[in-house]
């Protein structure tokens, strides 16, 4: 265990963190996200929630402050009833940690485009989250010196 980092962040997890470059994706996905079939580099996170993971991660993850949304939601399907309130949570989340990139909102992308989108990002964190159109994409900004 590190002090500071949050132990659900695991030593893989961690390491293709650290890895990324300015404006790569790391995609978390839900519970019924086809991660492993997409994925380049997948990290498993199971038993996690999206909210636990988003919460570890980004204290130490900058979104990029170069594009007008750096977090992408995927869109609730047409007809579809459902409606995702974890993404209140999602909102609550990023904006404790970067208030500044998140100006502008989340990103909205239909289902099939989230998916291609998921299949060119740098890697997927398949977690246990069980509320639906719970999948999010972070996009990798560049920490300044200080």
């Amino acid at each position: 265990m590190l002090k500071g980092i949050s132990p659900i962040l695991s030593p893989e997890l961690l390491a293709i963190l650290a890895e990324m470059g300015h404006a790569d994706e790391l995609v978390i996905g839900d519970g019924n996200f086809p991660a492993a079939a997409l994925a380049k580099r997948l990290v498993r996170a199971d038993g996690h929630g999206v909210c636990d993971l988003l919460n570890g991660i980004l204290p130490l993850f900058p979104l990029d402050r170069f594009v007008e949304k750096p977090v992408a939601l995927m869109q609730v399907v047409p007809g579809d009833p459902t409606q995702p309130t974890i993404w209140e949570e999602y909102r609550a989340i990023v904006q404790k940690w970067a208030p500044t990139e998140f100006r502008s909102g989340f990103e909205q992308v239909e289902r099939f485009a989230f998916y291609e989108r998921a299949k060119k990002a740098y890697a997927i964190v398949a977690s246990g989250e069980s509320a639906l159109y719970a999948n999010i994409i972070l996009k990798k900004g560049v920490v300044d010196p200080e």
